[in-house]
């Protein structure tokens, strides 16, 4: 009985499969406890100095002032509400950013490609000029060097219905009349629209091998569809636009000089590297497809955007991935040139005002592993959905 009970642990722990599983539970074990020990002696040192942790914080007045917010803002406002309102700018700043780097990115990367000598000599001189100067001494030049010589609000350059000063930006302001949520309704209608006509193109194009021009159909769709609604709603879209005072400007919509440098860096940085990145997927698809389409009669347009495009995806979105993540989290050096982001106002203000560095580090770091994540599992999902399926 003895025998079979040892040769029965023996080829128990002789299977490697087994033996990884009691590795990987005594690892866990034994972070766990690091973790538990960690913790508990925090818990000691905070308690023998007094100090108080806890996010009760939050609740109590800020009294410190946000000079861009999406939302109302006072200094009566709670460190919550600061918190929220750093998070906003925080994701805005992102999220434009991503969209222009990626547009700079194609466009800058295509014309590195071109036959033409000049635009492609001028596209890498912008390429190997901007990814090699440190992100931060590039938003330093914006915001300084740049933004903070225009003249003042009372001889501000005018462009149209626009003006620069250092200042900012300003531009009309949009005021919704009643009736708009119909143009809202006419447009997510016309969105919607659009993607049942992709959908029904693409079936039909694997069908019949018959092209049709959906994109374009889609956004004549939309643009069309909407502009239907919104004059049968009656133009309830008013805008108001900047006047120039005496010494100030007045009225219309103002982007702070420290959001435009902020994203001019980003985008035109993060947009370097996105270039190289559609550059190396265009490059990898053999020459033959260009060649075979060609032979076919295809215009170089379609070509690029149906055969070689679609198979550069495959090379272009992976590291696509880890520039719109370094783009996320480079937005915090907004810090450095007072834009109120998530690091300057909870972890500068609202650190220094509290005390509470642990609270106020670990939001900061679950904002930011938070939007990572997020992108991470977007992009994997739109990586598997443009990957090439066996048939």
């Amino acid at each position: 009985m003895s025998d079979k009970t040892s040769t029965s642990n023996e080829s128990f722990l002789n299977d490697a499969g087994n033996r990884a599983l009691i590795f990987q539970i005594a690892l866990l074990v034994l972070v766990v406890f690091i973790g538990y020990y960690l913790f508990s002696n925090l818990q000691a040192n905070l308690a023998n100095r007094g100090i108080s942790t806890g996010f009760t914080f939050l609740n109590e007045p800020a009294g410190f002032p946000v000079l861009i917010h999406l939302i109302e803002y006072t200094e009566a406002d709670t460190y919550g509400r600061a918190f929220v309102v750093a998070l906003l700018n925080t994701f805005v700043i992102s999220f434009i950013g991503i969209v222009l780097a990626t547009l700079i990115g194609i466009v800058m990367g295509l014309a590195r490609l071109s036959n033409n000598w000049l635009v492609a000599r001028l596209a890498t001189v912008y390429i190997e000029t901007l990814r090699n100067i440190p992100l931060l001494l590039q938003m330093f030049f914006w915001y300084f060097a740049v933004l903070s010589t225009l003249p003042s609000p009372r001889n501000s350059l005018l462009f149209g219905d626009f003006m620069l000063n250092k200042r900012g930006i300003y531009s009309p302001n949009p005021i919704f009349q009643d009736g708009f949520g119909m143009v809202i309704f006419g447009f997510i209608a016309a969105i919607v629209a659009s993607i049942f006509l992709i959908v029904w193109a693409k079936k039909r194009q694997i069908r019949t091998g018959l092209w049709f021009p959906a994109y374009w159909a889609s956004f004549g769709i939309i643009v069309v569809g909407t502009l239907i609604f919104y004059f049968i709603a009656g133009s309830p879209l008013e805008f108001d636009l900047p006047q120039k005072s005496r010494f100030n400007v007045t009225g219309g919509m103002v982007l702070p000089p420290e959001f435009v440098a902020v994203l001019i860096a980003l985008a035109t940085y993060t947009g370097s590297f996105i270039a190289e990145i559609v550059r190396a997927g265009i490059l990898s698809v053999n020459w033959g497809q260009t060649e075979a389409a060609r032979s076919l009669g295809l215009a170089d347009s379609l070509t690029q955007r149906m055969i070689v495009l679609p198979q550069a995806l495959r090379v272009i979105i992976p590291p696509l991935t880890s520039q719109y993540l370094n783009l996320a989290k480079n937005s915090s050096l907004g810090a450095a040139i007072a834009y109120p982001e998530l690091v300057a106002v909870v972890m500068g203000t609202t650190l220094n005002q509290t005390g509470q560095a642990i609270e106020t580090i670990g939001l900061c770091m679950l904002v930011y592993g938070s939007l990572s994540l997020s992108i991470s599992l977007f992009m994997n999902w739109y990586n598997k959905k443009m990957s090439l399926t066996e048939r």
